[in-house]
């Protein structure tokens, strides 16, 4: 893994934060150069744990996510931004993206000016592993690597999720860091990617509080890899890139872990039921099966259908512009309120 790191970065001396030299309880801190009134009577006039130390081990214990093995980020964008940055030389070295997919891996690859290249998942939005197996073939000869491969499972838009065995000979034959993005896998059966990273050093699992956890709000993500890289994100990340607050919210949400996960149940089961109910309007032509908290859909106009909505005070995505998106619309599945009235609207619609 090490080996694919930029050289500055190997060579790197990290920010040596106060809290970072002080580990312990104290009774007086004059270290830091904070004010010492407290206007919040939260403690926010102090740093916050620059390694999260207490979240960590609460999401060791509600999520089963080993403590050495992880790293909070500001979202799980701050960590896709880090392992560009950590591995990708700017004009030089390139990312791999499987489109359709989260726009996002692309706008921090031109951020960082590193060309992002890109692999079309197969028709039923598969990945192609044929052509995964030559770009990784073509990298070891190159001057001008693919530092880093994403993988979005279960994927957004399209809601699909990759086997854990694709993912496995993903990460055995690929010569950088293949990064899987779990920001939805609550909302699926399919095993977890993080059953593999102790296997494979050059595999990295993207998780969020956004989504199942209902903190988008809070900007909270979570890096899933080896010790080693883990520690090496430690040395790139901003001293105090969580806050208090977002790290209260965590921690207070997860003390609701068996409530979330049932309501989890609940969105599961609703968006099987509207896969059932959208699938027969008429304006609808495919409605596709999906491992997430939302229904990719193809009608006969999607631009029609989003206008009429937004008529209605509705907001939902149009997705035509994506790759073999062509006239699709993504509904995120929320309250059975919520979604009987976009079915009503949808289905008063005649195009």
């Amino acid at each position: 893994m090490k080996e694919f790191l930029r050289k500055n970065i190997r060579e790197l001396v990290p920010y040596s934060c106060a809290r970072d030299e002080f580990t312990g309880t104290a009774e007086v801190y004059l270290d830091a150069n904070e004010n010492f009134y407290d206007y919040s009577d939260f403690g926010y006039n102090r740093y916050p744990d620059p390694l999260c130390k207490e979240l960590r081990l609460e999401i060791e214990w509600k999520m089963n996510l080993p403590f050495d093995n992880t790293v909070i980020g500001n979202g799980s964008d701050e960590l896709i931004d880090n392992l560009i940055r950590m591995f990708c030389e700017p004009n030089r070295d390139s990312i791999l993206v499987m489109p359709p997919t989260y726009g996002a891996y692309k706008v921090f690859s031109d951020v960082n000016a590193v060309e992002c290249k890109t692999l079309p998942l197969n028709e039923d939005f598969s990945i192609d592993l044929e052509g995964f197996l030559e770009i990784s073939n073509s990298n070891k000869e190159s001057i001008n690597q693919c530092k880093v491969a994403f993988v979005c499972s279960p994927n957004n838009p399209t809601g699909e999720s990759q086997s854990l065995q694709t993912i496995e000979d993903m990460a055995s034959i690929f010569e950088g860091i293949l990064v899987v993005d779990e920001a939805y896998a609550e909302f699926s059966d399919k095993e977890s990617a993080t059953t593999l990273v102790k296997k494979y050093d050059n595999l990295v699992v993207l998780k969020t509080f956004s989504k199942c956890w209902g903190l988008a709000g809070a900007r909270l993500g979570i890096i899933v890899a080896n010790k080693d890289l883990c520690e090496l994100m430690n040395k790139v990340k901003a001293p105090y890139n969580v806050g208090i607050p977002a790290q209260k919210a965590g921690l207070d949400q997860l003390k609701f872990s068996d409530e979330i996960l049932k309501d989890r149940d609940k969105v599961v089961q609703r968006r099987e039921d509207y896969s059932l109910k959208f699938s027969s309007l008429d304006i609808v032509e495919k409605v596709y099966e999906s491992d997430a908290n939302f229904l990719l859909m193809k009608t006969k106009d999607s631009n029609k259908i989003c206008n009429i909505l937004q008529e209605k005070a509705i907001v939902i995505r149009n997705r035509t512009n994506d790759l073999n998106c062509k006239n699709c619309i993504r509904i995120t599945i929320g309250s059975d309120e919520e979604c009987q009235r976009v079915f009503k609207e949808l289905s008063e619609i005649k195009l």
